[in-house]
């Protein structure tokens, strides 16, 4: 039985689509960057005794304790730092980190996850990394609690894409706010509009104004008046994945879409908004 885990949540309360990875998938990556960096560790020492054993101990010692934390810190954390939060085991398994906020990895978390990692991994051979990871609802080991990051997995089922964008509504729903919208709400909206071709006109019509009438209720501004709506759901949720698409893309964030209006700026909707209802 797979234990629920809390979804993904933005600084602007929008809950992101996204997978947790599962603690099977996480045990067997870091078991791969285990072995990696040990391969490496095992290769380096045996050079540093066949050249560098002969010289001054001090010296010698000196150069197998910088060697140590180059490998056991430093390659973690310039690996994540330079492919955004993935390393060769998080490669091969198609997982990656990121913040609480679903927003890219931080040079600072990954310090942080990669300092946790050299004690919770190495020095205590990983159990306190798994009993942390079966406890935490996130599926975290005591580095990502630290750090403020979970693993995510890129390979889980994906949801399918929303309804386009209606492009008369494209200006109203840049200026949407969907902090109120929960994530079972937006997630029944998709459900009936991928199947709203297969239901009869007037079940469909019927569905149609309830959940939207449950929807419009927890976004502000609403929507202009007379608008059909499944136009209204379709244009929530597009915009709803857009902002969830812009908040996982990596670098500074870009200025939101401008799409053609079809109704006057100069017009908004009423304060009681609406949509048309099933005659």
């Amino acid at each position: 039985m797979v234990r629920p885990q809390e979804p993904v949540v933005t600084g602007d309360a929008v809950v992101l689509d996204i997978q947790i990875a599962q603690l099977p998938v996480r045990v067997l990556s870091s078991l791969i960057d285990v072995t990696v960096v040990l391969i490496i560790y095992t290769v380096g020492v045996l050079l540093w005794a066949l050249t560098l054993s002969q010289f001054d101990p001090a010296l010698s010692g000196a150069v197998l304790i910088i060697f140590t934390v180059a490998t056991l810190f430093g390659y973690p954390v310039a690996i994540e730092a330079a492919t955004r939060g993935r390393s060769l085991g998080k490669m091969a398994l198609g997982l990656r980190v990121v913040s609480d906020d679903g927003g890219p990895e931080r040079l600072r978390q990954t310090v942080f996850r990669a300092l946790a990692g050299v004690i919770e991994i190495y020095a205590l051979t990983g159990f306190p990394a798994v009993i942390c990871s079966l406890v935490s609802p996130r599926g975290k080991r005591i580095g990502d609690v630290f750090a403020g990051t979970v693993v995510i997995s890129e390979r889980a089922p994906r949801i399918s894409a929303p309804s386009p964008m209606p492009p008369q509504l494209a200006w109203w729903a840049s200026s949407l706010q969907l902090s109120g919208l929960r994530a079972e709400q937006a997630e029944l909206a998709r459900q009936f509009l991928s199947r709203a071709g297969q239901l009869e006109p007037a079940l469909r019509d019927q569905m149609a104004y309830r959940i939207t009438s449950d929807v419009v209720a927890q976004i502000s501004p609403p929507p202009p008046p007379g608008t059909a709506p499944q136009l209204v759901l379709a244009a929530v949720l597009a915009e709803r994945h857009r902002r969830e698409l812009a908040r996982l893309q990596p670098g500074p964030p870009t200025a939101p879409q401008q799409w053609p209006p079809a109704y006057p700026p100069a017009a908004p909707p009423s304060s009681s908004g609406g949509f048309a209802p099933p005659i």
